[in-house]
């Protein structure tokens, strides 16, 4: 009966006007940021994150949670039409769903995609409704010691859990919690990394780091390649699905919706290895696995299940615990604390039409993307054909006067170009962008949860092993490094990652 009112009181709060409105917003730029290679989420978000200053905070959360989840739909779009992913975790849909295009099945494939996307995200919001007040209610009770831990958990899976390079990983978590130390220290009130520099007193605000390395390094990465986007066919056709095409894909959509949501909660997870995963199990699981990579519809229905329950379930950590299990949940909590809002799990009990009206607006994003992206697929197409070099003068003119507009200074933008030179450098190097950004966001909370815990235990390093909860979370992020670590292990690690 608590949960109906709970959900009451969020569809109350969801269904204004107003938040409608953003809601629908959002999910239709999420969209056409992942019709659009070259953008993304996490750029996106990064550039509207200073637009929302003068929004009502639900309303930028549901805006901004709808670009995230909008984009994982938008991403299979080019995915299916030119085999161009909009979204690294449409990669996988790529593989079959081109092939049914070639074939004269573009229609059906996107049918799959829609449908399978709607489905997983309706029951991962389910799960996000019903498993998110326990685990805030749990989370209430940690203290210092136990959030150190569960921190440093998270740290350790972003490593375990991303492409690329063991060795690259760590050093991008600590550069980012390196990073996250510049600024003037609160208790002692000493300037560290400043360099003297006075603009630098505050710290590095994430959205510049966020701008820079996604925004630009993306930009620049992108002109590299001249594209060619060559449409298999101008007008779709054929989207209603047959009987047999049903029978066909609800087992995988069923597999990837459960895998996808387990995935999504993990720290460093997420919707692209929600995707990976599932498109490795169903290859092996289905009765039509010679057809993968031929064209096969389960090879469509079960990545894109798997992205979107991933996608929506990466909030319950962020909702409940306050630690982002991927950059846009770390954006995400950086537009809460623009808003004035502390993420954790007091926000559930402190904010319940915050918490609830966000969790009601994605059912209704759901169904709003459900709507955009079928009837208004010929507008999509047409999105697609759009030379890369008219678009990012535009991209970079949203960046600059967001970030601008942040303290109304030019050292930010000359500070938002060198992240922006040093995300390409990343991207040459094949290090990964993401883990930097969580360790630069979770940097400052690691450090204060542990000075609190040794300031209340008098200096006493061992209380983060005698507290059982505490000692847990440290032994598993203990193990999971060794195991990772192991050569066999890492070897298949790799080869998950490249599968595709």
């Amino acid at each position: 009966m608590e949960l109906i009112n709970h959900l009451a009181l969020g569809f109350e709060t969801a269904f204004t006007l107003t938040n409608l409105m953003y809601c629908l917003i959002g999910v239709f730029v999420g969209t056409a940021v992942g019709v659009l290679p070259g953008l993304g989420p996490v750029a996106t978000i990064a550039m509207l994150l200073p637009a929302t200053f003068g929004l009502p905070p639900i309303s930028a959360l549901i805006m901004l949670s709808g670009i995230y989840y909008g984009a994982q739909y938008g991403g299979s779009t080019t995915a299916i039409l030119v085999n161009l992913p909009g979204e690294s975790s449409s990669v996988v849909t790529a593989i079959d769903g081109y092939q049914m295009a070639r074939n004269g099945h573009a229609g059906k494939a996107l049918a799959t995609a829609a449908l399978g996307s709607f489905f997983a995200g309706t029951v991962a919001t389910v799960l996000l409704a019903l498993f998110a007040p326990p685990l805030a209610d749990l989370a209430l009770k940690f203290g210092p010691a136990e959030y150190f831990s569960l921190v440093t958990l998270g740290l350790v899976a972003s490593v375990v859990l991303a492409s690329g390079s063991l060795l690259n990983a760590v050093g991008m978590v600590l550069l980012g919690l390196l990073l996250g130390l510049i600024g003037t220290d609160v208790n002692s009130g000493t300037a560290r990394y400043t360099f003297d520099m006075p603009e630098m007193a505050d710290g590095i605000n994430f959205v510049i780091v966020a701008m820079g390395m996604f925004g630009i390094g993306e930009i620049v990465r992108n002109l590299e390649h001249d594209e060619t986007r060559n449409l298999v066919m101008k007008k779709v056709s054929g989207l209603m699905l047959s009987k047999d095409d049903f029978k066909r894909i609800i087992a995988p959509v069923f597999r990837g919706t459960i895998l996808g949501s387990a995935l999504g909660i993990l720290p460093g997870g997420g919707a692209m290895l929600a995707s990976f995963a599932s498109y490795s199990i169903e290859k092996k699981v289905s009765k039509n696995s010679a057809q993968f990579g031929k064209g096969a519809i389960e090879g469509v229905a079960a990545p894109e299940a798997a992205n979107n329950a991933g996608a929506q379930t990466s909030f319950i950590p962020m909702l409940t615990l306050g630690i982002p299990s991927n950059p846009v949940m770390a954006l995400m909590i950086g537009a809460m604390i623009i808003q004035g809002i502390q993420p954790g799990p007091a926000v559930m009990t402190e904010q319940p039409a915050l918490f609830w009206g966000l969790i009601a607006s994605m059912w209704i994003g759901n169904f709003f993307l459900v709507v955009l992206n079928l009837p208004m697929i010929g507008l999509w197409v047409k999105m697609i054909t759009v030379p890369y070099h008219r678009l990012f003068p535009a991209i970079l003119m949203f960046c600059s006067i967001g970030v601008f507009s942040l303290n109304n200074s030019d050292f930010d933008i000359w500070l938002m170009a060198l992240f922006g030179l040093f995300g390409y450098i990343c991207a040459k190097l094949g290090a990964e962008p993401a883990p930097m950004l969580l360790g630069f966001i979770i940097g400052p909370m690691m450090e204060e949860y542990l000075r609190r815990a040794l300031l209340l235990s008098r200096s006493d390093p061992f209380v983060f092993v005698q507290r059982p909860i505490s000692a847990v979370m440290l032994g598993l992020a203990v193990a999971a490094m060794i195991i990772v670590l192991l050569p066999t292990l890492r070897k298949k690690r790799e080869e998950a990652f490249h599968e595709a």
